[in-house]
């Protein structure tokens, strides 16, 4: 895989982790541990948290995938 391909697969997977963890983050009740879960402070503290778990996730996929991709070379 050459480094375009590689760079739209990262972008690609980056953006299908981001919307997989604002989607599954709205089962999570953030309103129980906020003093005011409609403010801007609160919203942005949920932007934040999206943005960190999926960024952790799509790291180890990628992580994974070029790994996985590695093992060609050991025969």
């Amino acid at each position: 895989m050459d480094a375009g391909q590689e760079a739209v697969l990262h972008i690609l997977v980056n953006i299908f982790f981001l919307i997989v963890v604002w989607w599954s983050l709205q089962a999570f009740r953030f309103d129980v541990f906020l003093r005011n879960p409609e403010g801007l402070k609160a919203k942005l503290l949920y932007l934040f948290v999206t943005i960190a778990i999926s960024y952790l996730v799509s790291s180890f996929f990628m992580e994974y995938l070029q790994g996985s991709f590695m093992l060609r070379n050991l025969l």
